[in-house]
């Protein structure tokens, strides 16, 4: 697999392509990135959820650390920590998973447990 984002295709996805776009190179590169600042992962609010977003590669979420997030760094999960954890405490927290925000574009909503298992089966697919 090659490290080269293809921005070009990137910006022409729609969200469900991105969605599909960050299952696949979630299970071949094994993480998840994240926005965090000294609180933990930053919340996007969407029109109907709250939620924390989720970027295929550090420099895609990096591109989201502006305005009130120019303080953030991004923070790779790996996909274990996110299955055994990360999907438990956003449930309990009544927390949405926001797919691949990307420029002025929302990412789809997920609910953490249909999130993880989109990703499960993805990465059963690519062993």
């Amino acid at each position: 697999m090659s490290d080269a984002i293809p921005h070009k295709e990137i910006d022409a996805m729609n969200a469900e392509e991105r969605l599909q776009y960050l299952l696949k190179t979630a299970a071949q590169t094994r993480k998840l990135w994240l926005l965090i600042d000294e609180y933990g992962s930053v919340m996007f609010n969407t029109d109907d959820e709250e939620g924390v977003p989720v970027w295929p590669h550090e420099e895609l979420a990096l591109a989201w650390a502006t305005d009130e997030w120019k303080h953030c760094r991004a923070e790779a999960i790996s996909t274990a920590k996110w299955h055994s954890r990360w999907t438990r405490g956003l449930e309990d927290d009544q927390l949405a998973v926001i797919a691949f925000p990307h420029g002025q574009e929302e990412g789809v909503v997920l609910f953490p447990e249909e999130f993880d298992f989109e990703l499960s089966r993805k990465e059963n697919k690519a062993r």
